[in-house]
């Protein structure tokens, strides 16, 4: 494993430094930068004295093919390609971008596929920001472990068992996890649009999003594929069980068309979007989803989130936290939308609460329900910067703790068919009485950062409740928020 963490860094820092040299580069103060302030930055201290006396301001189009190494310890090693376009313009706006792109197609060893484009640009449409994204996820064992948290349990020794059995017998490891799978198919769209209406601190929002998720029982095949003398995952899985025991709707059990109109409101007063040193970020948008937009169940769905990032040791040393608040209006929402972690922005929709965008160290999709709540606060230390190659690098640490609670839960109640034996073994994995307690993880990182908006993250986080997992490795990239 350390072998292979210093191979991706490697791959990481050495493709990106390269991709990112064009011939419009010219030294300036750093002053000249972070203009937003309107503070003199020349003059550094400490770690930062010898070597951050000038920055150099990137002009014109900024790009090049990378490749995707990265690993997250709920789907795998990642591997594909990417195209990161940055489009400076004459440099006044630098270190933000007048627009840019990302384009990706990659994939993971535990079977998730995914192909991202995506457009920001502030400057297309007079005083408003203009985000474009389009996804195709396929995970063909993707995590499910069941509604509310703690009441929906992980029998985690039963996993660690037969595990270590098969492993003895060379089985794939993928079996053992095969129980918490589902298949899934997502394609989504969404244009956002973002105004000023005060200051340039206070916006208005505004979206359409399109999805169509399909569910379906995990293909057993697949994963044994290739091993003839594997044996075949047998029985229901936990998803064909909730279908059994009527918590999934039949009439929802295939998944659903979701077209929906976002609005919203949003304050922000951070001094750089890719790595904030200061301000206030928070949003509250509400998702409406009504059948005759062509949505296949209708739902509305509304976030709050809070974002604070205060400086302790100026240009070293931030703490910053995020609070979020996903819920749902009235008693009512399609499974399939659950697992979804919705943004309004240059960023696309995510997987639900628990893994690498959410709760580090928490299963991925572990916290489903009517209402969901998540923190993260970390601090974030920027201990050396240099430059190399003609780009602005810096090093960094960051220490943190998560946790997030299903504070409302969805209706888990057995409504299958009047089987004693069907009934007892719900109740083996569904604790009805039982209500969500909160669900913590802490860990560190490490983060190497490219002209400030290329940024390497690796962390490894550990759940506090072998519930929640047995700890997880991430090498991926840019801040968690």
């Amino acid at each position: 494993m350390k072998k292979k963490l210093g191979l991706f860094v490697l791959l990481f820092f050495g493709c990106s430094v390269f991709a990112q040299n064009n011939d419009t580069i010219v030294e300036t103060q750093q002053n000249i930068v972070t203009d937003t302030s309107g503070q003199d930055k020349s003059k550094k201290k400490g770690l930062f004295k010898k070597k951050a006396d000038k920055d150099i301001v990137k002009k014109g189009i900024s790009f090049g093919p990378l490749p995707v190494v990265a690993y997250d310890q709920d789907k795998g090693f990642q591997f594909g390609a990417l195209l990161n376009l940055y489009d400076y313009g004459d440099g006044s706006h630098y270190p933000t971008p007048r627009q840019q792109w990302y384009i990706e197609a990659s994939a993971y060893t535990k079977g998730t596929q995914q192909y991202f484009l995506t457009y920001d640009t502030k400057h297309l449409i007079p005083s408003v920001r203009m985000s474009l994204a389009a996804t195709v996820t396929y995970d063909k064992a993707l995590d499910f472990y069941g509604y509310n948290g703690y009441q929906s349990n992980y029998c985690y020794d039963s996993v660690n068992y037969w595990k270590k059995q098969k492993e003895k017998e060379g089985m794939p490891s993928e079996y053992m996890s095969a129980f918490y799978r589902l298949e899934r198919l997502a394609i989504t769209a969404k244009a956002d649009f973002v105004g000023n209406i005060w200051n340039n601190k206070l916006f208005w929002q505004a979206s359409y999003y399109f999805g169509w998720h399909r569910y379906s029982s995990i293909d057993t095949t697949k994963i044994n594929k290739g091993k003839k003398d594997a044996e075949k995952f047998s029985g229901q899985t936990l998803y064909d069980k909730y279908i059994a025991w009527g918590i999934i709707p039949e009439k929802e059990r295939g998944g659903g068309f979701t077209s929906a109109l976002r609005f919203g409101l949003m304050f922000d007063t951070r001094d750089f979007e890719a790595a904030p040193s200061r301000g206030i970020w928070t949003e509250a948008h509400v998702t409406l989803a009504p059948h005759f937009l062509g949505t296949t169940h209708s739902y509305c769905r509304y976030m709050l989130t809070f974002r604070h990032y205060v400086p302790i040791v100026k240009d070293q040393l931030v703490f910053a936290y995020r609070l979020n608040y996903q819920g749902s209006i009235g008693n009512y929402l399609p499974y399939y939308i659950m697992p979804v972690f919705s943004n309004i922005g240059k960023e696309y929709d995510r997987d639900g609460i628990g893994g690498y965008r959410t709760v580090r160290g928490i299963m991925r999709d572990r916290l489903q329900g009517l209402d969901v709540g998540f923190l993260n606060a970390e601090l974030r230390w920027k201990f050396v910067r240099f430059q190399l190659w003609k780009q602005n690098i810096y090093l960094g640490l960051n220490a943190f703790f998560d946790g997030g609670i299903v504070s409302r839960k969805y209706n888990v109640s057995y409504r299958g068919e009047d089987n004693p034996l069907m009934e007892e073994e719900y109740k083996k994995y569904i604790q009805s009485n039982k209500s969500d307690g909160f669900h913590k993880a802490a860990g560190g990182g490490f983060r190497i950062v490219i002209n400030r908006n290329f940024i390497i993250a690796i962390d490894y986080a550990m759940p506090f409740d072998k519930q929640d997992g047995k700890g997880s490795l991430y090498i991926n990239t840019g801040y968690l928020f």
